[in-house]
């Protein structure tokens, strides 16, 4: 193909590819609106008063049944329950954002606290999450595991552990838990799945090195991983351990900060920050270690494979009380 023909093509499908985006967004808008106005119609039904709970459901089958047999596809019962929740979920049409689609808000409609669905709601547009993703995430219960849920302000260094999970839940590396794995062949992983790893570290982490040299007068040193969060304004450092964590592990990540800051920050940054991600967390070590005192070193759990509920939200439970209790002191 000539020059001038495939400059030709490429205006064209360029064109072509602009307009199908505009008739999806277009579209998209149309039937969020549609949903909006048909769960309105049936709650304010529901709210005269005269409909019991048994009737109420009935009520919405046979409407199913006529709709779907004059509509089509879309307006079976099971779709008719998720346009009511998403109208309670969403009661003013001005904050349903068009960029997320149907699948989206179905399934963020069906979470329990308004808390909730402003938070997947929001990071499912700052981070680009498509459904699936947005699944995962509330699937690992994405929202509990931030120690502190944050808003959209620009956060001070200091409070870094508003944007850190506990525990990371690493599933989609594809290693198993009951093999031996080394430091290295996880961070081969992460590599190798670097877009989902930022998406479970958190928000505004970019990737910088892996393995990063740093020579002193006497002696040359790795760090395992380092980012760098525009969030922040700071570089992170993260040492990998996949046993339990000791307090010579803690010194080293408290040594390599103190490195980094020294050698590698610039003077714009702000004061680098270590996270030590290890498989096996020991509060104790936590406690009396320099990670209770010091606003730029932590510590997280992570887990090779994708926990049951109950134990998820049992891990959870018993970090958000240490968190707690600690902002209590």
């Amino acid at each position: 193909m000539e020059l001038v023909e495939k400059n030709l093509y490429s205006s064209i499908k360029e064109i072509i590819h602009s307009s199908k985006n505009r008739i999806y967004r277009f579209a998209n808008s149309v039937l969020l609106e549609t949903y909006w106005q048909i769960g309105q119609l049936i709650v304010e039904d529901e709210q005269k008063g005269n409909l019991k709970a048994e009737y109420g459901k009935s009520t919405l089958k046979n409407l199913a049944k006529q709709l779907t047999f004059e509509f089509g596809a879309g307006y079976d019962y099971t779709n008719l329950t998720n346009i009511r929740k998403f109208y309670l979920s969403f009661p003013i049409f001005d904050a349903v954002r068009q960029e997320l689609s149907w699948t989206h808000y179905r399934l963020i409609s069906r979470l329990d606290s308004e808390q909730k669905r402003n938070y997947y709601l929001n990071e499912s547009i700052s981070c680009n999450w498509n459904s699936r993703e947005l699944q995962r995430q509330i699937n690992t219960l994405a929202f509990e595991r931030l120690l502190k849920p944050h808003n959209e302000q620009p956060l001070p260094i200091e409070n870094f552990n508003e944007l850190l999970k506990d525990p990371y839940i690493f599933e989609f590396l594809g290693l198993k838990s009951e093999d031996k794995n080394t430091e290295n062949n996880i961070e081969t992983a992460i590599l190798n799945h670097i877009q989902k790893f930022l998406l479970e570290l958190g928000k505004g982490f970019a990737f910088v090195a892996r393995q990063q040299h740093i020579v002193t007068d006497t002696s040359d040193f790795y760090i395992d991983l380092v980012f760098y969060n525009y969030f922040l304004k700071c570089f992170v450092i993260i040492e990998l351990k996949t046993g339990t964590m000791t307090h010579q592990d803690i010194g080293q990540l408290d040594m390599y900060v103190r490195m980094y800051d020294d050698l590698k920050r610039n003077a714009d940054d702000n004061p680098t920050i270590g996270l030590l991600l290890c498989s096996v967390k020991d509060e104790a070590v936590v406690k009396y270690s320099v990670l209770n005192d010091k606003n730029n070193l932590f510590a997280s759990k992570y887990m090779l494979y994708f926990p049951k509920e109950e134990e998820l939200k049992k891990l959870i439970e018993e970090d958000r009380l240490r968190f707690e209790m600690q902002t209590e002191k």
